[in-house]
């Protein structure tokens, strides 16, 4: 794939000039498609996820399914619903089919983005905002991950796109339908963070363009918030005749009582992810990898001048500036500056809530990368140099691994005596010592833009280092992809002993038993999933007799808690670590003492 980017090749040039979005649609179905059905699910949250969709499959209950045990899904449906529609065909919801709406929603916002700015901006500065998104963890990361977020970043940011078309072309003049259908779509994703945030957003931007009076932006925003949320009435009003008033005290805690801090007794879990302000900024660094590192270098490359004149006039004139720039670029600047507020007031911050801002960091990005690139050219070199550098004793270290010259778990094993790190890394190993086509295959197209790099750097043309640098980066993501992770998951899956208790014992739909209390217990999603969501209550439903499954600590508590009511017999445990829950994890049969 990097000789694609090398612009050398006539079908490449035709390709970057005559269609570009086709080009980067084929780079982002390179990278994440083919890698997305390699690994198990070896997280809590995407087995989670999927067994939403397993249940809305069988019981054909597509307002409210079940979770886990007893649970219900109270988040909202769209991510569960494509789920459970991609996997309609094929009768049962794989690990491919369960990431595939956040690897859709991740092409297209890419072919948006490409789309709003390359129209609206200089052409290469909006390719090279694309390269740098697809490149970058977080995003390459979430669009790989049967999660929510990258559906909802999605309809999010393809709705802020459009919000900004209706004031640039109609001036707030008639709502184009699609406006509340995107929107309505973010609200079904997630719930109203789905259309409060585009709206804060719009409003701000409003305010700053000072063309509109109060009363006009207060009626746009209120038309918008209005249409956006009939689709997901339907859906909430559905949900709450299902579920009852439980389901209200859900949604109630789950929206607000996170965003204003506020104690929710009424539910039996912690909300969670409770960090500082300096998290956000921390997790947007490490979530813009590698190209955090690009702007670190750079720094040093810049001549620092101090502004003439007093504190107020600097801040003065740079407001100024902010208030004079390209609308675009004024939009693009609010809309990321708002989310990163509006993200730094919940109590819960996880680093994937600030997706929405990646595609307007990535503008000024790109602009900034390709000054860096024409000025001060010693920057752009370092920085092929350093990737280059580390990707070379990478390859070298996977080379000799491969010949079976190095036994990394030898090595590690001087440094660590975790063994989860430490299966991690012999998982990995293994994927290479037995090297696979695939594996070989990956590591050759590695080797191919590192020398591109390199051959870049001998000709001294800077922008092309900057392409070389980019596609060096995709194909240490496919290398990431396509091994490494492949390996890891492999390695702390709950499939292997899910398919050896479904052989060995009679387990069936009405036997399996489970705790489902989050304040004492490990829920076990991975299990769940793979012994296809059948899993019941046992303090909820006191039964005579069936299988159990718990983590060994639990067990004892377990123990302790029934001793006298029920005899546990333990009949077999998970060889292996299973990574969710970071130990292994017992089967036993247990008998009601009568």
């Amino acid at each position: 794939s990097s000789y694609k980017k090398n612009m050398r090749t006539p079908t490449l040039q035709y390709l970057y000039l005559q269609k570009p979005v086709t080009m980067v649609i084929i780079i982002c179905i390179i990278s994440v498609l083919p890698w997305i059905g390699l690994g198990d699910f070896s997280t809590k949250g995407e087995p989670r996820e999927a067994s939403v969709a397993i249940s809305m499959l069988e019981s054909g209950n597509w307002i409210l399914p079940q979770v886990y045990a007893n649970e219900f899904a109270y988040k909202p449906p769209m991510a569960h619903w494509l789920m459970a529609a991609f996997s309609y065909p094929q009768g049962y919801v794989s690990e491919f089919t369960s990431r595939l709406p956040s690897t859709i929603a991740f092409i297209c916002l890419m072919g948006c983005t490409l789309m709003f700015f390359g129209r609206r901006i200089k052409f290469q500065q909006a390719f090279i905002a694309t390269l740098l998104l697809l490149t970058c963890i977080e995003m390459h990361r979430a669009a790989m991950t049967t999660r929510v977020d990258m559906l909802l970043t999605t309809f999010i940011v393809i709705g802020l796109y459009q919000l900004f078309r209706w004031e640039d072309q109609l001036e707030l003049k008639g709502l184009p339908v699609i406006i509340p259908v995107l929107l309505g779509c973010a609200v079904l994703t997630k719930g109203p963070v789905g259309v409060i945030l585009p709206l804060f957003v719009f409003g701000a931007y409003l305010l700053m363009l000072r063309k509109y009076s109060l009363l006009t932006i207060f009626k746009a925003l209120l038309y918008i918030g209005v249409s956006s949320l009939f689709l997901p009435l339907l859906w909430y009003i559905a949900a709450w005749k299902q579920g009852g008033d439980k389901f209200l005290d859900v949604v109630l805690a789950e929206n607000f009582g996170r965003f204003f801090h506020l104690n929710t007794p009424d539910i039996n879990y912690d909300l969670g992810h409770e960090n500082g302000v300096w998290y956000n900024f921390m997790t947007l660094a490490a979530g813009f990898i590698p190209w955090t590192i690009f702007f670190f270098f750079s720094l040093f490359g810049l001549n620092w001048q101090r502004k003439k004149g007093s504190f107020k006039q600097v801040l003065k004139d740079s407001w100024n500036n902010i208030l004079s720039m390209e609308k675009e670029k004024l939009f693009s600047l609010v809309a990321l500056v708002c989310i990163i507020f509006f993200y730094s007031i919940p109590s819960s911050k996880r680093s994937v809530y600030l997706m929405p801002a990646y595609p307007f960091i990535a503008i000024f990005l790109a602009q900034y990368a390709i000054y860096i690139t024409e000025y001060r050219t010693k920057v752009t070199r370092i920085f092929a140099a350093f990737l280059a550098s580390v990707t070379t004793v990478v390859l070298i270290a996977i080379g000799l691994t491969m010949i079976g010259v190095i036994d990394p778990v030898a090595i590690a094993s001087q440094y660590t005596s975790r063994t989860s790190t430490l299966a991690q890394v012999e998982a990995v190993s293994n994927i290479f010592s037995f090297s696979y086509g695939l594996t070989v295959c990956i590591v050759i197209v590695v080797l191919v833009a590192l020398l591109t790099v390199l051959y870049q750097m001998f000709k001294k043309i800077n922008i092309k280092i900057l392409y070389a640098t980019i596609a060096l980066s995709f194909t240490i993501n496919l290398l990431i992809d396509g091994v490494i992770m492949r390996g890891i998951r492999q390695d702390g899956s709950a499939r292997p002993f899910a398919e050896k208790v479904m052989k060995e014992y009679p387990l069936n739909e009405n036997n399996m038993f489970v705790m489902n209390n989050l304040k004492k217990y490990r829920n076990l999603y991975g299990l769940n999933f793979y012994l296809g969501n059948r899993f019941h209550n046992f303090e909820q439903e006191m039964p005579e007799e069936g299988f159990f499954f718990a983590t060994s600590s639990d067990l004892e508590v377990v123990l302790k808690n029934y001793e006298g009511q029920y005899t546990f017999n333990i009949l077999t445990s998970s060889e292996r670590i299973i990574h969710e829950v970071r130990r292994p994890v017992v089967l036993c049969s247990f008998l009601r003492v009568k």
